[in-house]
């Protein structure tokens, strides 16, 4: 099944012609093809950032959607180039992880290697993938042509380690993982692991800053820092129309402790 939708995650930002590039070679091969730009704004080879984008996105798109990711360091190296077929739909990008939280717990189809330069742009750059390999695979992918042709099967592929959220006795212990556009702060702490705590006895801190209780909705901030579970499931610290990351200046890695109040010294 093919919808011709390609979806496009990466680092460019929009100040250089990297991201009309891709556009214009899909455009030359599918002049049809409905492109989606889910974001160019995943912090500069921020691996983490652009698992965690396509992860919470990529599941609302229909069957035979082609994701296409280039957050890519490695662009280069040995690195291989990746298509996958998972649950009706194509990841296509570098073998570093970027894919790992999308695919979490889905069935995966056959992965392949892209090394069939039948479907790549010729002379290939060593610096321009995203150009070169990755758009022109996700337009031939959009008109139907099977990934399986596009070059060798692979078993295993690179996968993100997910930063472990710890419990000692009473306490729960996460990080920052994230920071969105609006200064919001996303932890790794997931609503399953607050299960037992009611919202209400939830304790969070976050170096001298403390919370109390969890709260629905951003606009029940209005007196100050907030926790809330947010649309990806996870808890997130927020401070209402304004900037939580700038005023507390937290950043990526930051502690975060997670205590049941009702048993708290």
């Amino acid at each position: 099944m093919t919808t011709g939708l390609i979806t496009l995650t990466t680092d460019f930002g929009y100040r250089d012609p990297f991201v009309g590039t891709m556009k214009g070679v899909i455009l030359g091969i599918n002049p049809h093809a409905r492109i989606v730009d889910l974001t160019h704004g995943i912090p500069a080879q921020d691996l983490m950032a652009a698992a965690l984008a396509l992860g919470a996105s990529t599941p609302f798109f229909p069957e035979g959607t082609v994701h296409v990711g280039v957050v890519d360091p490695g662009v280069g190296s040995e690195r291989r180039a990746l298509a996958i077929e998972s649950a009706g739909q194509f990841f296509v990008g570098p073998d570093n992880g970027i894919f790992t939280l999308a695919l979490k717990g889905k069935e995966i189809g056959e992965m392949v290697e892209l090394s069939n330069d039948y479907y790549h742009i010729k002379p290939t750059s060593k610096t321009f993938h995203g150009r070169d390999i990755f758009a022109p695979v996700a337009a031939h992918l959009s008109l139907g042509t099977s990934h399986k042709k596009m070059g060798n099967p692979v078993k295993e592929i690179e996968q993100l380690p997910w930063p472990e959220v710890t419990k000692d006795g009473r306490t729960i212990q996460g990080e920052v993982v994230y920071i969105d556009g609006f200064g919001n702060l996303i932890t790794n702490i997931h609503e399953h692991n607050l299960k037992t705590i009611p919202t209400e006895h939830v304790g969070v801190s976050l170096g001298d800053l403390a919370i109390s209780g969890l709260t629905p909705s951003y606009s029940h901030g209005q007196k100050g820092y907030i926790a809330l579970i947010n649309s990806w499931g996870l808890l997130e610290i927020s401070l209402f129309k304004r900037n939580a990351q700038l005023s507390c200046g937290a950043k990526i890695g930051k502690k975060v402790t997670i205590r049941d109040r009702r048993t708290a010294p």
